[in-house]
């Protein structure tokens, strides 16, 4: 079963989107020049608001975590993993990473994007404060994943 969630954040003029290994939207309604992994402040929510089923998912081994972006017509797409040891508890903020650190924030692990890797047309228009910044969160399993290709009209059949 597929899980899904709804953030939205808004732009800062700080935005800078440039770090290499983490995406982050924070609930802060403040950005300093360190902070050039965050693409969104003011969200609406944080990690702790996700509901148990979402949570749950995200903490399976085999779950891939979709964020679809969107501010201003665009769009752009980040594919992380989920992990049994995501702590999923974060009242300030959620991130995305690289790498496999985990802490309350960390929604997803072995990201194929950072910061620095959205659409850069998306990052300068959050660095309007007018802007609002989507982002759908949807997290489904791989054996969900591999069942498309189950039926009859499959890619890969015997």
């Amino acid at each position: 079963m597929v899980e899904a969630e709804i953030v939205y954040a808004r732009g800062h003029p700080r935005i800078k989107a440039t770090h290499a290994t983490t995406l982050e939207i924070s609930r802060e309604e403040y950005l300093t020049e360190r902070g050039d992994c965050i693409i969104g402040i003011g969200a609406d929510r944080s990690p702790r608001d996700f509901s148990r089923l979402f949570k749950e998912a995200l903490r399976r081994d085999d779950s891939i975590l979709l964020a679809v972006i969107r501010a201003g017509g665009l769009v752009d797409i980040v594919l992380a993993q989920g992990s049994s040891g995501l702590i999923v508890d974060s009242p300030v903020k959620l991130i995305i990473r690289r790498s496999s650190f985990i802490e309350p924030a960390t929604i997803g692990i072995k990201a194929n994007k950072a910061a620095r890797d959205i659409d850069r047309r998306i990052i300068q228009i959050l660095r309007d404060p007018g802007t609002v910044l989507e982002l759908r969160l949807y997290v489904l399993g791989l054996d969900e994943v591999e069942s498309i290709y189950a039926g009859s009209r499959g890619i890969f059949q015997d």
